[in-house]
């Protein structure tokens, strides 16, 4: 990304899960990289986020809800998109192009746009093996969704095993994939709103 070329617009899209509260690490590294950065987060993920510590880092009001028709919108356009966490919920509505949220509806528009969109699946052992979890993934990733997860990682639970610990969030996969995208969208003009 050159320094005298418009900062590219990374949106961050937040799910329900303990990771979420990690993000305040991830949006700094991503601002050091030289991404403009604007969280948005389902209603869930709020309760796992420090909203306005978000704020203060991206400069941005961290979105969770539609505006109505008539406001302006507060945020740059996206020229591309990392969901981070990314829950079963979400990840089977949007493939199924569910737009009951904010951070859906921007999933869908993303697709639409052919927008780079790159995300962290993190669901428990047992959801890692539901069939339509396992089909959401296969139709997001023709869509040409990058999905940092590897199902070999869930194998089935032996009894009274829990999840994976939150701490195995794979952050730096997610930094070098958002990193990748970053050269592509970063050596091109920013779309302006």
């Amino acid at each position: 990304m050159t320094a005298t070329a418009a900062k590219p617009v990374l949106y961050i899209v937040a799910c329900g899960g303990r990771p979420a509260g990690d993000l305040p690490d991830f949006v700094s590294g991503l601002l050091a990289d030289g991404w403009d950065v604007c969280v948005i987060a389902t209603p869930s993920a709020l309760k796992f986020m420090d909203t306005a510590q978000l704020a203060e880092l991206t400069g941005h009001v961290v979105r969770y809800d539609y505006k109505q028709p008539d406001e302006p919108d507060v945020l740059p356009p996206a020229e591309a998109i990392a969901v981070a966490p990314a829950t079963f919920n979400t990840i089977n509505k949007w493939a199924h192009g569910t737009s009951d949220t904010l951070a859906l509806g921007i999933l869908n528009e993303a697709v639409g746009l052919g927008l780079p969109i790159v995300a962290v699946p993190v669901p428990n052992v047992a959801l890692a093996k539901h069939p339509a979890f396992q089909e959401s993934v296969e139709r997001l990733r023709n869509w040409g969704v990058h999905l940092i997860f590897d199902p070999q990682r869930y194998p089935l639970p032996a009894p009274n095993m829990g999840p994976p610990a939150a701490g195995l969030f794979p952050w730096g996969a997610l930094v070098n994939q958002v990193r990748i995208i970053g050269e592509k969208v970063g050596s091109q003009p920013a779309s302006g709103a």
